[in-house]
């Protein structure tokens, strides 16, 4: 029996707006997670005009449809860039470099999925040569913000057993700093050369991208014992998609309008702990640190 999931911005979804949609949709009855944030009901069939309802409330509320079954996840595997914290790495060392708005065009096209991922990363990164490694603190102190939910969604899901992966295309500079802050088991990321205490302007290889995320799903799946239906995913790229795609839950947070186009479970205005109410955790037994 498929669910209804409504989320909104605390306060923002409307008991009226549930009720009505219920109604038209002869769903059974309503479960608040939180009062005016968040709410699901059952369906006995998905009706023919889901996906003009979702365009006509994109402004107000996410609309997901979920099956009732497995839907407490025992792993979550995310990406970190406008993901798990709320800027792009890349994009703040390129402001430390004089290159801000150069790169930050680049990075919106190629998580947009109109450039080659790999191509648009070393271009990048070429722009970073000679800037000093201190360059790093600097933008993690004074640049890098975590998404809000981010801790709550984990320590709710690891209260339960779960597990947490990090899979970046970003930097194991910026990853490792990242997971320990949230909790993360482990963490995946692309390598910045350094030499003599300044950046090379080069990337480890091979690089990490799309495949690499869904390589890291695979992995680490067969490790726990789990399938990857017992997995939630979560990122808002191009290069995101394949582990979006073959997870159980396939979460596009914030993300591009490629992006969407492709993933059936999109939040754009909750926050991380709309990861939660996905799996049908009320509010009153999120865990947070």
């Amino acid at each position: 029996m498929p669910i209804v999931s409504l989320i909104a911005k605390p306060g923002h979804l409307d008991p009226a707006l549930v009720d009505n949609l219920r109604n038209a949709w002869g769903g059974g009855v309503a479960t608040w997670l939180a009062m005016d944030e968040a709410a699901e009901f059952p369906l006995a069939a998905i009706p023919d005009n889901v996906d003009d309802v979702r365009a006509s409330l994109v402004d107000q509320v996410d609309l997901n449809i979920l099956p009732d079954d497995n839907r407490k996840k025992r792993m979550v595997l995310a990406d970190m860039d406008s993901t798990m914290i709320q800027q792009e790495c890349i994009d703040e060392l390129a402001e430390e470099a004089g290159v801000g708005a150069f790169v930050k065009d680049i990075t919106a096209r190629a998580m947009n999925g109109e450039l080659d991922f790999d191509g648009a990363l070393t271009e990048r990164v070429a722009l970073l040569k000679d800037l000093p490694e201190s360059v790093i603190d600097t933008v993690v102190e004074n640049r890098i913000t975590l998404m809000p939910g981010g801790k709550t969604l984990l320590a709710t899901m690891k209260a339960q057993g779960g597990y947490a992966a990090l899979v970046s295309g970003g930097f194991t500079a910026f990853t490792s700093r990242v997971s320990d802050l949230l909790g993360f088991e482990e963490n995946r990321a692309n390598s910045l050369l350094i030499e003599d205490g300044k950046l090379t302007g080069k990337v480890g290889l091979p690089i990490l991208g799309r495949e690499a995320k869904v390589q890291a799903l695979e992995e680490i799946t067969a490790r726990l014992g789990i399938s990857e239906a017992d997995v939630v995913a979560v990122g808002d790229g191009a290069n995101d998609l394949g582990m979006l795609t073959r997870a159980g839950f396939g979460v596009a947070l914030h993300a591009k309008p490629s992006v969407q186009a492709e993933c059936a479970l999109r939040v754009n205005h909750g926050d991380l702990t709309a990861l939660l109410y996905l799996q049908g955790y009320p509010k009153a037994e999120f865990v947070s640190e």
